[in-house]
């Protein structure tokens, strides 16, 4: 086939598997096509069942991939951006293409205080290191990405490709519990249990607190922010006295007047949530 009719049929395709099979047809169909596609519309997530395989949600299907995790003690602590972090026993960090199988290396957490014994073992899940966000995919920023950490529920820090260790953006001593952050217009925006936002920017080494904010729901349990277009949401999960889950609440934020406001429907998006990655 003609080059312009090979790119042509490749800009038609939706889903990134079909996009693969596409490029693996023959060498011919192979060159002409971009490796990493900018025109796909967003996919839907992949969920991780084990180290090696993964559930797709647009064909009920399992895929087993055989990932190059390090020998010895690994978990897998989270994803961003299609990357997976995975944290040895050292403790090192690094990121991982599941597809590509690309590593990145990542500064260790050894240097760190009040640091957890085993970052392996399971019962430390949720003591120290709480979560892993990226700027942008290290794929398509050539190297030009950030990697932001919520460590022991209070503490920020971050690293960039090349960095021997992480900084730490310094948090006035506060009582309030960071659980989650997303990367929106430059910064990182952490948010607490209770709806409070801490705006971290990178460049300044600066955390601007808006600490005004709050949401009061009793039985919380967990609370996820998330994306939707421009939209900053932040979904609470309440649970009962046994531990049951209850019940989900979405709110939305309101920059004017710096409030979270409940919305009953989240039109065409949908929300995919969960401990690790949202």
């Amino acid at each position: 086939l003609p080059q312009e009719i090979i790119e042509l049929i490749s800009k038609k395709i939706t889903i990134y598997a079909d996009y693969l099979r596409f490029r693996c047809v023959c060498r011919t169909w192979n060159s002409p096509v971009p490796k990493i596609p900018l025109h796909l519309p967003p996919q839907l997530p992949w969920l991780m069942l084990s180290p090696n395989s993964f559930f797709n949600l647009s064909t009920n299907k399992i895929h087993r991939v055989n990932l190059p995790i390090p020998f010895g003690p690994t978990r897998i602590c989270g994803s961003s951006h299609g990357w997976l972090v995975v944290l040895n026993y050292t403790p090192e960090l690094s990121l991982l293409n599941p597809i590509t199988r690309a590593t990145i290396s990542l500064p260790s957490l050894q240097t760190f205080p009040n640091l957890v014994a085993d970052l392996c073992d399971y019962k430390h899940d949720n003591l120290y290191l709480i979560k892993v966000v990226l700027s942008s995919s290290p794929s398509l920023s050539d190297d030009d990405f950030v990697v932001f950490a919520i460590l022991n529920l209070k503490e920020f820090v971050f690293c960039k490709k090349g960095y021997d260790s992480w900084v730490r953006l310094r948090v006035r001593e506060n009582h309030y519990r960071w659980t989650d952050a997303v990367y929106k217009n430059g910064s990182f925006y952490v948010t607490s249990m209770n709806g409070q936002i801490a705006v971290c920017d990178i460049e300044g080494s600066q955390v601007f607190l808006h600490e005004n904010i709050s949401i009061s729901h009793y039985f919380i349990s967990m609370c996820y922010t998330v994306l939707a277009g421009e939209d900053m949401l932040l979904v609470k999960q309440s649970d009962d006295m046994r531990s049951t889950v209850t019940g989900f609440a979405v709110f939305k934020m309101n920059w004017n007047v710096l409030e979270w406001e409940e919305i009953q429907t989240l039109g065409e998006y949908s929300l995919f949530i969960g401990k690790n990655s949202s």
